[in-house]
């Protein structure tokens, strides 16, 4: 019997492996993806999107918010296993065999206190703000009082998105700076002069702050004319956990996420 019971026991051990090791189990549930995140990423994305991957997959996440810079510098020094950002892969990296897998297009969002009278500015009066020549928001349509220009730490991909698309590499002139990215938020909520840019996912349903629009576009608007892509970083191809952490945002909860903060879903590249 002892044996019999020996036996039984051996069976049973061996299924439970054979089971957790099939495609879909909870072969996961011990490990831990490290994820370095962007500030813009989690705030737009990941803040809600986290908690439903680690409980429908059991993989808990080890996070690091920081600049998109950041937390590619994190990832190339083997700190973490998947990275996000809200700017290109820079080439070498790519011929290094770094992988970037976009997932998210976001609009980049200009932003002002909610009591600013302005709803609508053009481009030429967004580079004008920007660059110093306006500095009074009369000149825009608003009351005769001094602008305040808040922008992001010139290494995050908000900054050098905007520098690019809106400024057109005209040099940025501004009041007051945050070290990361969505910090412009709490800033335009608290100085109800200021403007700022920031990821429109990020803004969403953001009290005391508005979005403003450019030349008659939201930023929801198909013709919205500034915009980032997000995108997952991965040293090589991913696979294991940091594959299911990735794939889970191409999910349906995933694009759910996306879509509710007024962005767009990006197709898997193949």
């Amino acid at each position: 019997m002892k044996v019999r019971s020996a036996l039984a026991w051996m069976v049973i051990a061996g299924a439970l492996v054979s089971w957790a090791l099939m495609p879909g189990s909870t072969v996961y549930a011990q490990e831990t993806v490290r994820y370095s995140c962007s500030a813009q990423v989690y705030e737009a994305f990941e803040k809600e999107r986290l908690d439903a991957f680690t409980r429908q997959s059991g993989i808990k996440i080890d996070l690091f918010i920081a600049s998109s810079s950041s937390a590619v510098n994190r990832l190339m020094y083997g700190v973490s296993d998947v990275a996000s950002t809200a700017r290109g892969l820079y080439y070498p990296l790519v011929e290094s065999g770094y992988v970037e897998t976009p997932f998210c297009r976001d609009p980049l969002a200009i932003i002002v206190n909610a009591q600013c009278p302005v709803d609508n500015l053009s481009e030429d009066q967004l580079t004008r703000i920007f660059s110093g020549t306006i500095k009074n928001w009369k000149e825009v349509g608003g009351p005769d009082k001094e602008l305040m220009v808040v922008i992001p730490a010139k290494n995050t991909a908000a900054y050098e998105n905007f520098e690019r698309q809106a400024m057109r590499r005209k040099d940025i002139t501004y009041d007051y700076l945050s070290y990361q990215s969505t910090g412009v938020i709490e800033l335009v909520k608290r100085l109800p002069l200021a403007i700022s840019f920031v990821a429109q996912g990020a803004a969403a349903n953001q009290e005391k702050v508005k979005m403003v629009k450019v030349d008659g576009l939201a930023s929801t608007d198909k013709d919205y004319p500034f915009y980032q892509e997000f995108s997952f970083i991965t040293k090589g191809k991913p696979s294991g956990s940091a594959k299911a952490f990735i794939d889970h945002a191409f999910s349906d909860t995933g694009k759910d996420i996306i879509k509710k903060k007024g962005m767009m879903p990006v197709s898997r590249p193949q």
